[in-house]
């Protein structure tokens, strides 16, 4: 028989002791993994935004996902690894979530931070995860049910419902989670269904199968049931997006042999999976995901017992003594914007912080991490070296690109950048050039037709 929901009351399905309640999952749970992903989340958000202003992250500019290089990157960042070291989850979605959030845009295949990923560096993490979270359920880059892979046909035409409606459904279901209190995943598909919250995702069933198109076909009776389809697209919501996010602890363990409610589909005998998810077990919602869902107006950390605190000294010579173990991110931060010069040694200097400022990064950024992770308060020769540097970058301005225009004389120069009409377009530049900006140059060859004159096109543009 297959195994459907558990269809036990709430109050029956919260984990006891550590370890889920067993709603209708096979398998064996002495190898059950618990993660606190509260903290762990807000960590690797700073890594990878680390990672992606460093020019380490490549997806695919026709799908923006993430190639396997990519994914090994994120993955050797993130704080306490990914879920799974052979199955990518949280080290998949990042790039992704980053592209929905707006804090990163392809260029060239290459991930860049946009001016809002540049300002989530420094802002609380809390606040951008909120936001990565709304982004993805009205603005995901992928529909999550091509990550259940197993179920073919997905790129039929119509043989899908549209993705925003029943990511909103799931999202709904876990915004209804109780704080604080863990609940089997079974528990959570029982408690959808009476509550008629129903992810559908098969627009036409016949056209989605297991293994082969005729006989695996998921439009014969029963082999479309509710966990297979539905349950397994709010696992991969649950697990790969909510879960990367910090918004629930987790209990997992291997997805092979899992779950059993597939084993009666056709042409399975040989997967040890239907979805990389299925080894989810139960979750939590925690102080994170209260904030994210609006069921907390203000964020509350829970108490970290594993924060790296006060880990580094700053001396006098301008050197940063790394003296305990550093996250990830703090890491990838500290090799932005300071040489190396020994495994726990990293030294000042003039070139390399000026080399950061150039690629968009702020100087405040590294000044606020040193005194948040320095065990001694800064010395007055680092005061000095970070005033000094930001005064450097402060005397000079950006002002965008521009048309430089070369006049015959002074007197035309000066006739052009003076009349009323085109002096807002241009800028005056010596005593023969006026500079044009791009985004103005149409309007400034309009109105220098209206004084008579023209500027010809460059034959070699």
């Amino acid at each position: 028989m297959r195994n459907g929901p558990a269809a036990a009351d709430e109050d029956d399905a919260v984990v006891t002791n550590g370890l889920a309640a067993d709603g209708g999952q096979g398998g064996a749970q002495d190898n059950v993994t618990m993660r606190l992903t509260e903290h762990e989340a807000q960590a690797n958000l700073l890594a990878v935004l680390q990672l992606c202003a460093a020019g380490k992250l490549r997806c695919s500019e026709k799908t923006q996902r993430p190639g396997a290089a990519t994914v090994g990157v994120v993955a050797s960042a993130l704080l306490q690894g990914d879920f799974y070291r052979e199955e990518p989850i949280a080290a998949f979605a990042w790039p992704l979530l980053l592209q929905a959030g707006a804090l990163a845009e392809l260029a060239g295949g290459r991930l860049q931070l946009t001016a809002r990923g540049r300002t989530a560096l420094t802002r609380p993490a809390a606040d951008t995860i909120r936001q990565l979270w709304q982004r993805w359920v009205s603005h995901a880059v992928i529909d999550e049910m091509s990550r259940i892979e197993e179920i073919k046909g997905q790129r039929s035409a119509r043989a899908l419902t549209a993705a925003k409606p029943r990511r909103q459904t799931v999202a709904q279901a876990l915004a209804g989670c109780k704080r604080d209190e863990w609940i089997s995943v079974d528990a959570l598909f029982a408690r959808m269904q009476r509550q008629g919250l129903h992810p559908s995702v098969a627009r036409d069933p016949w056209k989605l199968y297991i293994a082969d198109p005729q006989y695996g076909s998921l439009g014969y009776e029963g082999y479309s049931e509710w966990p297979i389809l539905e349950g397994r697209y709010t696992l991969c919501i649950l697990f790969e997006y909510a879960g990367t996010l910090g918004l629930f602890d987790v209990e997992y363990d291997d997805p092979a042999g899992a779950r059993d409610d597939y084993f009666d589909n056709w042409g399975t005998d040989d997967l040890e999976w239907l979805s990389r998810y299925d080894g989810l077990r139960a979750v939590r919602l925690n102080a994170l995901g209260a904030y994210v869902f609006g069921l907390n107006q203000n964020y509350e950390a829970t108490v970290d017992d594993s924060s790296t605190g006060r880990v580094l000294k700053v001396l006098p010579n301008l050197d940063i003594v790394i003296t305990e173990e550093v996250r990830p991110a703090d890491q990838l931060l500290l090799d932005a914007f300071v040489e190396r010069s020994s495994d726990r040694v990293w030294s000042l200097g003039v070139e390399k912080l000026l080399a950061a400022i150039d690629a968009g990064r702020r100087p405040e950024q590294l000044r606020q991490f040193l005194e948040n992770r320095a065990q001694n308060e800064l010395p007055s020769t680092v005061t000095t070296f970070f005033a000094d540097v930001t005064a450097r970058a402060e005397r000079l301005r950006n002002l965008g690109l521009v048309r430089l225009v070369e006049c015959s004389d002074p007197a035309l120069a000066a006739l052009i950048a003076g009349d009323r009409r085109i002096r807002r377009f241009c800028r005056p530049v010596g005593d023969r050039h006026v500079a044009v900006p791009i985004e103005h140059e149409p309007d400034f060859r309009k109105a220098l037709r209206v004084l008579g004159y023209v500027l010809p096109v460059d034959p070699g543009v």
